[in-house]
C-alpha cells in the first residue's frame, strides 16, 4: 500500500509545478534576453532573433511568415512598440526552467513572451510542453484579471 501511495505521488508531481514570481531586474530574469530579441525584431534582423530560440529554424520560418503577411516596415514598427515609454514588463513567472514575461502595452493590452533557461542562458521557448502550457494558463489568468 505504501509503495502504491509513493507511486501515485510521483505520478502527480509534474502536475504540482511551482509558479514563482521573478523580479525582472534579478540576475535570473529572462528580461535581458527578451529585450535583445525585441531589438533584433525591431531592426528587422530575423536571423539574429531566431538564433535566440530553442527551435531556431521553426522560429525563423514563423517570423518570416509574419513579416511577409504585414510588410517589413509594419513588422519593425510593431516590435519597436515594445520600447515605447508606456510599455513595460508587469510580471515574470517561472515554472522550472521556463519563464513567462507579461507585458502591459500602452493600450492596456497584455502580451506574453515565453523563454527557457538552457545551459545558463535564456532562449525563446518554441518547443511545446507541459510547463509552457501551464504558463499559457498563467497568461490567461492575468488577462482575465485585467478585464
Amino acid at each position: 500500500m505504501k509503495l502504491l501511495f509513493v507511486a501515485a505521488l510521483l505520478a502527480a508531481a509534474p502536475a504540482l509545478a511551482q509558479e514563482r514570481l521573478i523580479e525582472p531586474s534579478a540576475p535570473d530574469s529572462a528580461r535581458a534576453t527578451a529585450l535583445t530579441v525585441l531589438k533584433h525584431l525591431a531592426a528587422g534582423d530575423l536571423e539574429q532573433a531566431a538564433a535566440l530560440s530553442n527551435a531556431p529554424k521553426q522560429r525563423l520560418e514563423l517570423l518570416r511568415g509574419y513579416r511577409d503577411s504585414i510588410g517589413e516596415d509594419e513588422f519593425k514598427r510593431r516590435f519597436g512598440l515594445f520600447f515605447a515609454p508606456d510599455n513595460r514588463v508587469i510580471a515574470e513567472v517561472a515554472i522550472g526552467p521556463r519563464r513567462l514575461l507579461v507585458w502591459e502595452l500602452g493600450d492596456r493590452q497584455l502580451a506574453g513572451q515565453f523563454y527557457i533557461e538552457v545551459d545558463g542562458r535564456f532562449l525563446m521557448d518554441d518547443v511545446p510542453g507541459r510547463e509552457r502550457d501551464e504558463l499559457r494558463q498563467v497568461l490567461r489568468r492575468y488577462r482575465k484579471q485585467q478585464d
